[in-house]
């Protein structure tokens, strides 16, 4: 079933996903921070849906965060992983273009005031990391995905009860990608906004999260009945 509305149906509600961030700070040791410095991390990824490896790759300059109102991301590189031997430069995460987009190309991305607010208590407690990043492991370097995978993996313990830690429910970080675009749709955001903001295309979107939205079929019925209440009106 990857990749079916289904799937995407079930993911974290919005109290789950707020329970999961809260989650996520408590993780590690207070002195060492584990969970706290990828706090934002995973914020990011539920309030922007940004993808894992465009996380990774942001950096400060990416980032537009005014002291009020909604911010922007101006995204420009991924950080996938790919391991040492399949990069140029030796490191573990190479560094490419952005997916789904042409090469040289950008993604502007509104953020939201709680995502902004998020953003500049991180930057304020724990800074960049050597190269500019917003994100950065202890040492400063690029975060590894085996770190940001087992606090994800602590932290669902923290929030879930423990039959729902045993299921799929919120089994990936992406998870919170897929959560943060049905609030979209719900929400009455154009396809093709969400779409671009995303960056994927809007036959994507519409193919993976069709009947996701809640209440949909009632919606588009009361605007087909509103069509033929006018159409009857001037007949």
């Amino acid at each position: 079933m990857t990749g079916t509305a289904r799937d995407y149906a079930a993911g974290v509600t919005p109290s789950q996903g707020r329970q999961l961030l809260a989650a996520v700070t408590y993780v590690g040791s207070w002195h060492r921070a584990r969970g706290r410095r990828l706090a934002a991390f995973f914020a990011v990824i539920y309030f922007a849906a940004l993808r894992l490896a465009e996380v990774v790759g942001l950096r400060r300059a990416d980032c537009h965060l005014p002291e009020a109102g909604w911010g922007t991301f101006t995204l420009r590189e991924a950080r996938p992983v790919s391991g040492k031997q399949w990069t140029d430069s030796g490191e573990w995460h190479d560094r490419r273009g952005l997916k789904a987009q042409e090469a040289n190309t950008d993604r502007p991305v509104p953020i939201p005031p709680v995502l902004v607010t998020i953003l500049q208590a991180h930057l304020a407690e724990f800074g960049t990391a050597k190269d500019g990043r917003v994100f950065g492991n202890e040492r400063g370097g690029v975060v590894g995905s085996s770190t940001y995978w087992r606090v994800w993996e602590e932290a669902r313990e923290y929030a879930l009860p423990p039959d729902r830690v045993e299921s799929p429910l919120a089994g990936r970080p992406y998870g919170l990608r897929h959560a943060c675009i049905t609030r979209w749709l719900n929400a009455g955001v154009p396809i093709a906004e969400i779409a671009r903001r995303v960056g994927n295309s809007p036959e994507v979107i519409h193919r993976r999260y069709h009947g996701c939205v809640d209440g949909h079929e009632a919606a588009a019925n009361a605007k087909i009945a509103k069509v033929l209440e006018e159409e009857g009106d001037t007949a």
